[in-house]
């Protein structure tokens, strides 16, 4: 059975796995210090009501045994203490089946706290983040040797985002078709950076290859990440390139002014 088991990712574990620490550290702390405003016991959408309304099996959370904005508390801090445990590497240290716990206990109590968090928990990160947690319950740690069909499964994961991204901006928008969308999107972010105003007056010839290039990361490289190495890892670089590129002009996507003047009926476009 060696050809299940992948020795030579073991610094792709490693980064997979402090980067998810990472992430679920933010997202703990963000659910302590806004979840009750937005979701508590007094909050715009309280989870109480909301839970009186669902059952178990349609939004799986440790709160319909009870919740109240104390307990949401703990489950908060518990996260991130866990998520801390993570990130400075004690779960190497670890026997493996207390890396499994600490993986899995994070991934319920994010589950738990997304699953009643209503509209301002329907994104599609949060999914994301709960698909690659429960990947990494079974990622191992320490001297455990990452099981390749773990790896094929965090690159289909990559994949079936960027895949289905391109995909979107095929069938919503036809700026992106005609590869225009750029031209109003650095202006009419939601919440552009110090870089937005240089990227909006560059030349539109450089704005329709920005949208090319978008097109061949999201809808050509991914197949490659299923290819022998190199070509994945070069593959993986060219989509982490471009998510760079992105970060580098917004901090949030958004639809260009010519989407918005359209009616709301209208194909809804995929994010840059």
């Amino acid at each position: 059975m060696d050809w299940l088991q992948a020795p030579d990712y073991w610094l792709t574990r490693l980064v997979l796995e402090r980067a998810l620490g990472v992430i679920y550290l933010v997202a703990f702390l963000v659910a302590a210090f806004q979840f009750r405003p937005l979701l508590g016991e007094k909050g715009l959408l309280p989870v109480p009501r909301f839970l009186q309304r669902v059952k178990f099996l349609e939004a799986p959370s440790l709160f319909h045994a009870h919740y109240s904005d104390p307990l949401l508390l703990v489950v908060a801090w518990t996260g991130v203490a866990l998520s801390a445990v993570v990130l400075v590497g004690l779960v190497d240290v670890a026997p493996p089946a207390i890396a499994i716990v600490v993986w899995f206990a994070l991934w319920a109590l994010y589950l738990s706290i997304v699953n009643v968090g209503q509209i301002f928990y329907g994104f599609g990160w949060e999914t994301l983040l709960l698909e690659a947690g429960f990947l990494a319950v079974f990622l191992g740690a320490g001297p455990t040797v990452p099981a390749w069909p773990l790896i094929l499964l965090f690159r289909w994961l990559v994949f079936r985002v960027e895949f289905g991204a391109g995909l979107i901006k095929l069938r919503g928008d036809s700026c992106w078709r005609d590869l225009t969308c750029l031209y109003h999107h650095h202006e009419t972010q939601p919440m552009p950076n110090a870089l937005s105003w240089v990227f909006h007056h560059l030349p539109k010839r450089v704005h329709r290859l920005e949208v090319l290039g978008n097109f061949f990361a999201q809808l050509v490289v991914p197949f490659f990440l299923f290819a022998p190495q190199p070509v994945a890892s070069i593959a993986g670089a060219i989509i982490v390139v471009t998510q760079a590129w992105r970060l580098s002009f917004c901090s949030r996507r958004s639809r260009s002014r010519r989407s918005r003047a359209r009616s709301s009926s209208s194909p809804r476009r995929g994010s840059f």
